[in-house]
C-alpha cells in the first residue's frame, strides 16, 4: 500500500520538535557551565541522529511506513551524525571558545546567556528540525525501496567519503608541525576548498532523494536547498574563508586556483 499516514505523521512532529528543544537544552545548560559554546557544534550531528531514531521508533511503534525505507533513512542517518559528532569532539577539545562565536556573543546587548540561547541554540535547532524533514517523512512512507532512493544512498556514499577524507586529510595536515602557517591543497583540498561541504550537502541530498522516491517526499525539497545554501553561501563557507583569509598568507592564492564547492581541476593563476 502505498498511501501515507497523514494524521499518524502529523503526531509525530512533535515529538522530534520536543527531542530537539530537550537535546538542545541540555548542551545550552553544559556549555553555559563550561563558557564555550562551541560544545553545540558536537551536538549538531547528533540532533539529526536524535531526530532519526524518534522517527524511526515511532513509524515501526506505529506500524506504518516501509520497515526497509525506515531503516535505511536511520542507518543511514546515525552513521554520518555520529562520526560528524564524534570528529568534531576530537578536534574541538583543549580547546577554547570558537573564535565565530566569541564574534557573535560580542555583539549581545543585555544579557548574553539569553543572546546565545536564541542566536545559537534555537536557531540550530529550527535549522536542524528544517533539515531533517525528509529523514522524518520517509519513516512514514509505505512504498518499498525503489531506484531513486538506491541512488540517494549512493549519493550519500559519496557524500560520506568526501566529509571522511577531507576531514582525515585535514587532520593529518594540521597534526604536522612542518606545516604551521601554510595552506592545504592536497588531496581532495586541491579541487575544493570544502570538500567536507560538499559532502555534507551530498550526504543530505541523497537522504532527500530517498524520500523524494515515494510521495509526499518532495515537498520536503527545500530543507536540502537550505542546507546546501548554508554550506555554500550562508554560515558555512563564507565565515571560515574571512577567518582563514585573516591568517594564512597564501589562502587568496589558494582561492583563485581552486573551486569554492564543487570538485574541479584547479585553475591556473595568470599575469
Amino acid at each position: 500500500m502505498d498511501s501515507f499516514d497523514w494524521s499518524a505523521f502529523a503526531g509525530l512532529l512533535p515529538l522530534t520538535v520536543a527531542a530537539v528543544l530537550a537535546l538542545l537544552g541540555v548542551t545550552y545548560a553544559v556549555a553555559a557551565r563550561m563558557g564555550k559554546h562551541a560544545v553545540v557544534d558536537v551536538v549538531w550531528g547528533l540532533g539529526f541522529v536524535t531526530i532519526a531514531l524518534v522517527s524511526y521508533a515511532v513509524s515501526r511503534g506505529l506500524d506504518v511506513g516501509h520497515p526497509a525505507r525506515s531503516l535505511l533513512v536511520a542507518a543511514l542517518t546515525a552513521g554520518w551524525g555520529l562520526r560528524l559528532a564524534l570528529h568534531i569532539w576530537r578536534r574541538s577539545r583543549g580547546h577554547g571558545e570558537d573564535p565565530r562565536y566569541a564574534e557573535l556573543l560580542s555583539r549581545a546587548k543585555g544579557n548574553r546567556r539569553l543572546y546565545a540561547l536564541t542566536r545559537i541554540y534555537l536557531t540550530q535547532g529550527v535549522v536542524m528540525w528544517f533539515v531533517s524533514l525528509p529523514i522524518q517523512v520517509a519513516a512514514f512512507q509505505n512504498r518499498p525501496l525503489g531506484p531513486l532512493a538506491w541512488t540517494g544512498a549512493a549519493v550519500w556514499l559519496v557524500g560520506m567519503a568526501f566529509e571522511t577524507v577531507g576531514d582525515a586529510q585535514l587532520q593529518r595536515f594540521r597534526d604536522d608541525p612542518a606545516n604551521q602557517g601554510q595552506v592545504l591543497d592536497r588531496g581532495l583540498w586541491r579541487y575544493t576548498r570544502h570538500p567536507n561541504y560538499f559532502g555534507d550537502a551530498c550526504v543530505w541530498w541523497g537522504l532527500s532523494l530517498i524520500a523524494f522516491d515515494a510521495w509526499p517526499g518532495i515537498l520536503t525539497v527545500l530543507s536540502p536547498v537550505a542546507m546546501t545554501w548554508l554550506l555554500a553561501k550562508g554560515t558555512g563557507k563564507p565565515l571560515l574563508e574571512k577567518e582563514m583569509s585573516s591568517r594564512r598568507p597564501g589562502y587568496e592564492d589558494y582561492v583563485h586556483r581552486t573551486s569554492g564547492f564543487l570538485p574541479l581541476p584547479p585553475r591556473r593563476r595568470t599575469a
